[in-house]
């Protein structure tokens, strides 16, 4: 079965006006319009037009068993368009939010309260592929020389000098979570704008486009320690087509741009910046993966002819993609979700059943439907389960 779904988008404030509106066509609706979620979980549901008009989460439940439709999805896949930065943030290992889940429902705490740390008790690994023409990200913590080349330029103001010592420790690591302990749990507001003054009025330099995301970011939260906690990233500047993998313990912030996203079917988010919600410094130092790496680029295996995949190599997900002007065709690991995002593309299953795609339209794939071709009348992602 081939059978279209469809969501609204979600009105987070940092999304943009125009980004998911110009890709489906139509015209702004007035408000900020972040995300779409195509899947099964709870907190926005996709509905299912069989007829039944039902959310996916009553709807895979009821068809489980036929056509090798599960009870509910190991994924969620999701439109993101970010017009002003995201929090910086961090989610857990599957034993991590095992653990964490337990002891917050231990100590009774409600599972909407805004200091709740875990939601559920799953990790949330996720993939994003950029759909505008760049999409800027912070990803990983960098090379920690490279940081510390950064700092030297700001100058001796006491906030500076005070985040340089803390960054001098010989292990790496060590460095990078002392310094964000202090950030986010000792440093007052001074030394905060300190160091963001100091970001401010440095030569620009081989880092001209880290300070200048750090001016940015003060205007959108003025005084808020992210704002040096992002100093310490790495700055990924991707191009349309090419995808970040952040797993567990990676400390994260989407700055700007469209992209689809896919993660495990998740809501646990450790936050360490650029946000009024709940920060809970010890539980995200005790996430926090902090050995500095490269950004964590993933590039996509051909899959045939017109065909490839981002694959992470994990159980959860992976994301298929059909290029346009190209036909070709994805084997399917178990139920899908394939979701237009550019021209018009038909999609065709294994029984011959077909569903036609324009940007922002999506459809649910049984797995009986496999191998999926398209005809490369458009582009197509297709979300389904990983390794």
């Amino acid at each position: 079965m081939l059978i279209p779904i469809s969501n609204t988008p979600r009105d987070y404030a940092w999304g943009s006006p125009t980004l998911i509106a110009d890709l489906e066509g139509r015209e702004p609706s007035g408000a900020p319009e972040a995300e779409v979620w195509f899947g099964d979980h709870p907190g926005s549901p996709a509905r299912v037009h069989d007829g039944s008009e039902r959310t996916l989460d009553a709807w895979l439940p009821a068809a489980a068993g036929e056509h090798g439709v599960p009870a509910a999805l190991p994924y969620l896949l999701k439109l993101l368009a970010a017009g002003a930065p995201l929090s910086i943030q961090v989610h857990p290992s599957k034993e991590q939010a095992v653990e964490g889940f337990a002891r917050e429902e231990a100590a009774g705490v409600p599972r909407d309260a805004g200091e709740r740390n875990y939601k559920d008790d799953n990790h949330k690994p996720e993939v994003i592929v950029a759909l505008s023409e760049t999409f800027t990200a912070l990803a990983g913590l960098r090379d920690i020389e490279r940081t510390r080349a950064l700092v030297a330029t700001l100058g001796e103001a006491p906030g500076v000098q005070t985040l340089r010592t803390h960054l001098s420790a010989p292990d790496a690591a060590d460095a990078l979570r002392a310094s964000i302990a202090w950030l986010l749990g000792e440093a007052d507001a001074t030394a905060i704008e300190q160091i963001v003054d100091a970001a401010a009025s440095a030569d620009p330099g081989e880092f001209a486009a880290e300070l200048a995301l750090t001016r940015s970011l003060h205007t959108a939260y003025p005084a808020d320690p992210g704002i040096v906690v992002a100093l310490l990233m790495n700055l990924v500047e991707l191009r349309r087509g090419e995808a970040i993998f952040v797993p567990a313990g990676v400390l994260h912030a989407y700055v700007a741009g469209l992209g689809v996203e896919i993660m495990a079917a998740s809501d646990n988010v450790l936050r360490g910046g650029l946000t009024p919600k709940h920060i809970d410094v010890d539980e995200l130092l005790a996430l926090v993966d902090f050995r500095p790496a490269e950004p964590p680029f993933l590039r996509a295996t051909p899959a045939g002819d017109g065909a490839e995949v981002f694959a992470p190599g994990i159980a959860d997900f992976a994301l298929g993609h059909l290029a346009a002007e190209a036909s070709g065709s994805l084997d399917l690991r178990g139920v899908a979700i394939a979701l237009g995002v550019a021209g018009e593309a038909t999609i065709t299953g294994a029984s011959g059943a077909q569903v036609s795609l324009k940007p922002g339209q999506a459809a649910l794939v049984t797995p009986d439907e496999s191998p999926l071709s398209g005809d490369g009348g458009g582009e197509v992602f297709v979300a389904m389960p990983g390794a």
